[in-house]
């Protein structure tokens, strides 16, 4: 961009948007990885994120609380591409390899399988509510904030997801729900 409209960006500027963004990837990678179950996807989601901030990055770096202008541009991200998600195409007819780190250790292979595939037949804001409330243990008010909507509409949208997991999963939770 022109430094003569005032929208480029100075080394200043560029250095506190580096300086946020580095400390900030492993934990926006989580989160995405938490709400779309594919790293790929994670990925994708992560670099639309930082991209979209770095073009606003001269106008919200002194946000009050940036991590959370963030995670909600995040999740309206993840949110954005299901609604579009007609158009995507697979490019490869096997699943990735099996993601590392703390979400994978948490259950059998079988069980996550099950629990993405289930989480998959949900609509994907009861996902991003139940994702972000039990995967990434958020309150409902930071769910609700990050979501742009009212407490009750997160409570009421963790309610209506765990009863649809309840009846897509079946006898295999047993009272896990």
């Amino acid at each position: 961009m022109d430094d003569k409209t005032g929208a480029g960006m100075n080394d200043e500027s560029d250095a506190g948007y580096l300086e946020y963004v580095s400390g900030r990837i492993p934990a926006l990678r989580r989160v995405a990885f938490l709400l779309g179950g594919d790293e790929h996807q994670a990925d994708d989601l992560v670099q639309e994120t930082i991209t979209k901030l770095y073009a606003k990055w001269p106008r919200i770096a002194k946000v009050e609380n940036l991590d959370a202008y963030v995670h909600t541009m995040l999740v309206r991200a993840f949110l954005d591409e299901k609604r579009r998600g007609w158009w995507r195409v697979s490019l490869r007819d096997v699943p990735p390899d099996r993601p590392t780190g703390p979400a994978a250790g948490a259950a059998s292979t079988e069980e996550r399988a099950v629990l993405r595939a289930a989480l998959d037949r949900i609509p994907a804001r009861q996902q991003a509510v139940l994702v972000l409330r039990f995967l990434c243990d958020r309150s409902v008010a930071d769910v609700a904030q990050l979501l742009g909507c009212s407490e009750g509409t997160v409570k009421s949208q963790t309610s209506h997801g765990l009863n649809a997991l309840r009846r897509i999963l079946g006898d295999r939770v047993g009272g896990a729900l």
